[in-house]
């Protein structure tokens, strides 16, 4: 193994450290800026990584992780750092992606938003050599990390890595790799297992048994359900909504709370908004508190959940929520002629054909909500190419530790 001896100019993007050294940029993991640290590659990695063998001068702004874990589990990019520099950084990603796209606004100080922890995990489930693995994907390998406990989980999680694990060890003699998506709920953990295939009566009913021992508010396989105990509901504002199988949901509840209140406190003195990519109306239903709201998603079963929280919710202005893909058929500006804000947010791919038909529209106001910083580039792009103004950007830190960070913006003109 030979060494190289490397200096740190640098965080980038993705959370590694970058050194110029050899003349192009190199990328180190679990580094610091002004580091020098030997580093070696590996056989099969990608030409422009290294990984981190010894830190020969550590920088001053260098803590102790406070995970076991950190550096083997391929989760968190970041626990080394003093969290002034590390929120420095991590707001700095914000404004050099929309510099380099030309967009030029007002950026707050991140607001941190991981609260009391992550409220939904995916564990994989792997047979190898060493028997059979739960846990998280390894750093830069295709290997499962077998934990025992993540920090970074909401305390409502703690019982979720025993299910999970339970529910590997019953499904080993399938042979077959599995997803084990974990969610808290009021009544209790909501399981949906993926990757299984068709599985017998017999192991249904054990499955059915196990859920029940660890009582579980619902498990499914697949979405199909094997067994309710009680529905598992989350609160939303005054509603309550019960969560479809393997439904997306913001992964902590206070990101969740953060992201709705900066788009109310943006959509004041609005009368009719529209919410676009509603999901089960995490928005929509806090809006509808003070607004009258049209929420459209593609997720029909996302829909149905938001429509069934609205009829068993009092003192709501009205909310109508329809299903319809708005990739494919996006709200059109004679449709958006009904709303005065436009609230939307779209997945990590972003939403360039709706930001095409909100920029051909007579809207005045778009509250853009994102987690993927690149794509909401792209899409502001269109929008102040159609007469807006990107006119602020708050980030806001919900996936603390790694680099993933979102944002909400409002455009005027």
């Amino acid at each position: 193994m030979s060494l190289e001896r490397l200096t740190i100019d640098h965080v980038g993007q993705q959370g590694d450290g970058v050194s110029f050294d050899s003349g192009h940029a190199l990328y180190v993991p679990y580094t610091l800026p002004n580091e020098v640290v030997d580093v070696t590659s590996s056989p099969g990695a990608q030409a422009d990584r290294r990984g981190l063998v010894n830190i020969i001068t550590p920088s001053a702004e260098r803590i102790a992780p406070f995970c076991t874990y950190f550096g083997i589990c391929g989760g968190c990019a970041i626990q080394h750092w003093q969290e002034d520099f590390y929120r420095a950084w991590k707001r700095q990603l914000v404004v050099d992606t929309l510099k380099q796209a030309g967009l030029v606004c007002e950026v707050g100080e991140l607001i941190d938003a991981h609260g009391t922890g992550r409220r939904r995990a995916t564990f994989h489930a792997r047979q190898g050599s060493g028997g059979l693995r739960v846990g998280f994907a390894a750093a830069g390998r295709h290997e499962i990390v077998a934990i025992d406990r993540c920090p970074i989980l909401d305390p409502a999680m703690e019982a979720a890595l025993a299910a999970a694990n339970a529910i590997a060890q019953l499904l080993k003699p399938v042979g077959k790799p599995l997803d084990i998506q974990v969610s808290a709920t009021e009544n209790g953990l909501d399981i949906d297992v993926r990757g299984s295939g068709p599985l017998d009566t017999a192991i249904l009913t054990k499955l059915s048994e196990l859920a029940d021992q660890h009582c579980l508010a619902r498990l499914t396989r697949h979405g199909e359900l094997v067994l309710l105990r009680a529905p598992p509901t989350i609160r939303v504002g005054r509603a309550g909504v019960t969560l479809p199988p393997a439904s997306f949901m913001q992964p902590t509840q206070a990101g969740e709370e953060t992201l709705a209140a900066l788009v109310i406190q943006r959509c004041k003195g609005a009368k009719r908004i529209a919410d676009l990519f509603c999901g089960f109306g995490p928005f929509a239903l806090r809006l509808a508190e003070k607004f009258r709201v049209a929420a459209f998603d593609s997720d029909g079963k996302a829909i149905d959940a938001l429509n069934n929280a609205v009829r068993a919710t009092q003192g709501l202005k009205p909310l109508t929520a329809v299903a319809r893909d708005l990739f494919r058929r996006p709200l059109v500006p004679q449709e958006l002629r009904e709303f005065d804000c436009v609230v939307f947010d779209p997945p990590r791919q972003g939403a360039e054909a709706q930001s095409r038909q909100l920029a051909a529209s007579r809207l005045s106001r778009v509250v853009a909500v994102s987690c993927n910083p690149a794509t909401f580039a792209r899409d502001a792009r269109i929008l102040t190419g159609g007469g807006f103004r990107l006119a602020s950007v708050s980030p806001v830190d919900q996936f603390r530790h790694t680099a993933h960070v979102e944002l909400v913006a409002d455009f005027i003109r």
